[in-house]
């Protein structure tokens, strides 16, 4: 089973321009598809720093003396690259989709499709899980993580459901949680609204928006002035961070002004409108259908 399709692979590789001896950084290792076209642009003196938290996609990792794996979530991006003696990036790809071994593999407990221990837990090495979650924070707490995260209406009748199912017998599976949610669950919405359910859940398990955050803005750090920065995110928060970032230098989309009124940014954006997949793309790679590519350059 491959484990996972690269998405917009030469679209964003494109946008990194990269030259034969540049340092570049790809955030989001997984299956390693965008990581080989960015070594196939490298020349010797070239180099990538990998990063991903979950071990098992070392397994992935390519022979190649340009190549660096950093067993790290990305929210550590300078102090990884500075602990190996680097200062400054050329190219940084970040790749926020989830990998589909992921939601293949039913064990991780990403999916509701099929039956598995209520994880979800990017590094499986320690931390919270998804039956922490739904076990353990009360019902307003729930109702916010639905809210804000999964951007589901009623979130207050789910987080009721819940309760309601846990005070019975602890939730631990993804078959359970469908289960307790089933009476708030609309018959004609059942997959779109169960998708942004456990979208929900992975992002607070996982402290998605926190880190995607702080890898920006380690990012406008560690670029230097010239080096590009592209993101493919798959759902509108994501994006609304990544545009308003590339547009502002800030997560609200403020733009500052100088004195004379002049909009000032510490990045020139190079997509004016975010890439999205070809037909053929999505034909071929349904998992494709919701990614948005933006790029930048650093000022």
């Amino acid at each position: 089973m491959t484990y996972h399709v690269p998405v917009l692979l030469e679209e964003s590789v494109a946008l990194l321009d990269i030259a034969p001896a540049d340092i570049c950084c790809d955030l989001t290792f997984g299956g390693g598809g965008h990581s080989r076209h960015i070594l196939s642009k490298l020349g010797p003196e070239g180099r990538l720093y990998a990063f991903d938290q979950d071990s098992d996609t070392l397994a992935n990792a390519p022979r190649d003396d340009r190549f660096h794996y950093v067993e790290s979530n990305f929210r550590f991006l300078r102090g990884a690259l500075r602990l190996r003696g680097v200062e400054r990036a050329d190219a940084i790809l970040a790749d926020l989709g989830v990998s589909s071994h992921h939601f293949d593999e039913t064990e991780r407990g990403f999916s509701f499709r099929g039956d598995g221990p209520l994880d979800m837990r990017m590094n499986r090495r320690g931390g919270r899980t998804a039956a922490d979650v739904v076990n353990r924070y009360d019902a307003d707490s729930l109702a916010r993580v639905l809210r804000d995260y999964g951007e589901l209406e009623t979130t207050w009748k789910i987080a009721a459901c819940i309760v309601r199912s846990r005070e019975r017998s602890p939730l631990l599976t993804t078959s359970q949680l469908v289960a307790a949610v089933a009476p708030c669950t609309p018959k004609r919405d059942e997959s779109k609204f169960l998708t942004k359910l456990f979208q929900a859940l992975r992002i607070e398990v996982n402290g998605e928006m926190e880190a995607l955050k702080m890898a920006l803005e380690q990012s406008l750090k560690v670029l230097r002035p010239g080096g590009r920065l592209a993101v493919i995110s798959y759902h509108s928060l994501e994006d609304r961070l990544v545009k308003n970032f590339m547009r502002s230098g800030n997560f609200e989309g403020r733009v500052e002004r100088d004195f004379y009124g002049r909009a000032s940014s510490p990045f020139e954006v190079v997509t004016r409108k975010a890439v999205v997949p070809s037909a053929e793309e999505v034909a071929r790679n349904p998992r494709s259908r919701s990614a948005k590519l933006r790029a930048a350059v650093k000022l």
